[in-house]
């Protein structure tokens, strides 16, 4: 299996950025697809999740609003566009996906694949 990230960069505050995560070796539309971020110097946290059948989608409290996760299931593709940027988004983000919603939302520890990570920089 292998997720790859890519779309990160620096950005200005209040400016936009929209990641891509790539999936290949899984059967996609059946997975659970999120995002994380671990920002520096702390751990990795949850951002946003959508399930298989895009029936439920999940964010962080941080990001409600600001951020949207989508996924083209033709594509094998899950994206992160974040909108209003603020320097304290600045991390670095990383797909996932797992079978379950629980693990995604509750148990990073646990989750099944990760890609490699992109960083976004978010400063004037």
């Amino acid at each position: 299996v292998q997720l790859v990230e890519s779309g990160g960069g620096l950005v200005q505050p209040g400016g936009s950025l929209r990641l891509p995560c790539a999936a290949s070796g899984l059967t996609f539309r059946t997975y659970v697809m999120g995002w994380f971020h671990q920002p520096p110097g702390k751990e990795r946290e949850f951002v946003a999740a959508k399930t298989a059948n895009d029936a439920l989608t999940y964010y962080a409290d941080s990001v409600k609003g600001r951020f949207t996760i989508y996924r083209d299931n033709a594509k094998n593709t899950v994206y992160l566009q974040m909108d209003s940027l603020k320097p304290e988004d600045t991390a670095v983000y990383y797909c996932a996906a797992d079978s379950w919603i629980t693990t995604m939302r509750t148990n990073t520890g646990g989750v099944d694949y990760w890609g490699k990570g992109t960083l976004v920089t978010v400063s004037s």
